[in-house]
C-alpha cells in the first residue's frame, strides 16, 4: 500500500497521475485545509501535517510513501519521529527541509496565497500559467488546467493555517534524517523556483539509501509525465 501527499494548494488530482503506474494499493490523502478536508483553528505546522499523514498511513497499513512539495515536507517531518515507517519513499519536488523559503520560492508562494485571498480569478490564473512551461501556456490542455485549478481553488478555498507555513521549516535538524532506513527516490527539477534543486540535493545527501534524478526543465508533470510516471512506478515496484 502506498500513500500519497500533495502540494499545498494541490489535491488528490496532481497525486493521481503519479501513481497510475505504481503496483498494489494506493491511497490518496487531502491534506488539511484543502478540498473537503478539515480546517482546524489557529496555525499549522509540518508536525501537524505529518500527524495526519502518519494517522492515515497508519490506518491503511501502508508501507510506502510519496509526497509532493508540502507533502514532501510533511513525510521529512514524520520520519524525523518514525524514522523506520515506510519500506519505501518518494520525495518529487521538495520545497523545504530546516531553512525557511526565500527569494523567488517564498515569493511565488506568497502570491498564491494572495491571489487565492483576493478572489480574483483572473490574478489567480496568472500566478497558475506560471507552473506551465512557457512554450505551453497557449495550449488548450494549459487553458483547460489553469481554468480547473483556479476554479476549484476559489471555490474550495484554503484553510487559513496555511498562510504561515510559508515561514516554516519542515523539520528543526534535517541530519536527523540520517536515521531513515528505507530505500529513497528524490526529483527534482532545474529552474524550478518553487522546488529549488539545493533542497532536493540536501536531502538525497541526508538519507542514507537515496537516489537522485534531476530533470533538466521545470514543469516535469507537462514535458516529462510519461518518464517521471515509469520512474515512480519502477522504483515503487522493485523488490526489497
Amino acid at each position: 500500500m502506498t500513500v500519497f501527499a500533495h502540494g499545498l494548494g494541490g489535491g488528490i488530482a496532481d497525486t493521481r497521475p503519479l501513481g497510475s503506474g505504481v503496483p498494489g494499493s494506493k491511497i490518496f490523502i487531502q491534506l488539511r485545509g484543502h478540498g473537503r478536508s478539515a480546517a482546524p483553528p489557529g496555525e499549522w505546522s509540518y508536525a501537524d501535517l505529518a500527524a495526519d499523514l502518519a494517522a492515515v498511513a497508519d490506518f491503511h497499513r501502508a508501507d510506502q510513501a510519496l509526497g509532493i512539495s508540502l507533502g514532501a515536507g510533511a513525510l521529512c517531518r514524520l520520519l524525523v519521529d518514525r524514522p523506520d515507517r515506510f519500506r519505501r519513499l518518494v520525495f518529487f519536488l521538495p520545497a523545504v527541509l530546516d531553512t525557511p523559503r526565500t527569494g523567488p520560492s517564498h515569493a511565488r508562494l506568497t502570491a498564491l496565497l494572495d491571489a487565492i485571498g483576493s478572489g480574483d480569478r483572473d490574478r489567480l490564473a496568472e500566478v497558475i500559467f506560471l507552473e506551465v512551461p512557457a512554450a505551453l501556456r497557449a495550449t488548450v490542455a494549459a487553458r483547460a488546467f489553469v481554468r480547473e485549478r483556479a476554479d476549484r481553488l476559489l471555490r474550495d478555498g484554503l484553510g487559513a493555517g496555511l498562510a504561515g507555513l510559508t515561514g516554516r521549516v519542515a523539520v528543526p535538524d534535517a541530519t536527523a534524517l540520517a536515521a531513515v532506513t528505507a530505500p529513497a527516490l528524490v526529483i527534482a527539477a532545474a529552474g524550478d523556483e518553487l522546488h529549488p534543486v539545493p533542497v532536493a540535493e540536501r536531502l538525497a545527501s541526508l538519507l542514507p539509501h537515496a537516489q537522485l534524478h534531476v530533470y533538466d526543465q521545470p514543469g516535469v508533470l507537462w514535458t516529462a509525465r510519461a518518464d517521471l510516471r515509469e520512474r515512480i512506478s519502477a522504483f515503487l515496484g522493485a523488490p526489497d
